[in-house]
């Protein structure tokens, strides 16, 4: 008998050994579940913050497709040093192999500037309408900034850039009150260069 209870005190000691190892098993299950349920939690509720975007319009594909920012209104800043100069005097230099755009008061003082190679145009690119263009917005800017409203445009040269500046300037909102050729022609005075061969 003695025997028997010894035989009884070791299966219940087995099964007491083997209880623990089974009893913290089941917690650990609803642990990891109550895990997968914390990580659900925050997500579910979360609203998405994005702004709604606004439909787009064909002037805004267009934009994209021009660069963006060269078509839309320019935001003006006040200059340091403003002059408050209300008309001047657009000179717009279009050679061969350049633009140069210059606005002045009406005494001739330079209030804005720009070319072709300031606005990062290289090589052949820089005798190109779409580069006067945009010397001509940004000298214009320059000028803005110290107060112009109206302008006369004198333009001399032969360049391919001669209208697309003027155009530019109509389009930033200053009034032009005069366009005038003032390209040097000569009245016979020196002898020219022989002709090129090419």
């Amino acid at each position: 008998m003695a025997e028997e209870n010894e035989n009884k005190e070791e299966v219940v000691d087995s099964e007491a050994a083997e209880a623990p190892a089974s009893t913290p098993a089941e917690p650990q299950a609803p642990k990891a579940e109550e895990a997968v349920a914390a990580t659900a939690a925050p997500t579910a509720p979360v609203v998405d913050e994005r702004r709604p975007e606004k439909k787009r319009t064909a002037e805004d594909i267009f934009l994209e497709m021009e660069g963006g920012d060269a078509a839309e209104k320019p935001k003006l800043l006040k200059a340091k040093g403003s002059k408050n100069v209300h008309s001047g005097i657009v000179h717009v230099s279009a050679t061969f192999n350049n633009t140069i755009v210059s606005v002045s008061d009406m005494n001739g003082n330079i209030i804005g500037w720009s070319s072709s190679g300031k606005m990062g145009f290289r090589g052949s690119r820089k005798s190109t309408a779409y580069a006067a263009q945009l010397v001509s917005q940004d000298a214009c800017r320059q000028a803005m900034s110290h107060g112009l409203r109206q302008a006369e445009v004198r333009v001399k040269g032969p360049g391919a850039g001669r209208e697309s500046a003027v155009r530019a300037v109509q389009a930033l909102g200053i009034d032009v009150t005069s366009i005038a050729d003032v390209t040097p022609m000569p009245h016979n005075g020196c002898r020219p260069k022989k002709a090129r061969r090419v």
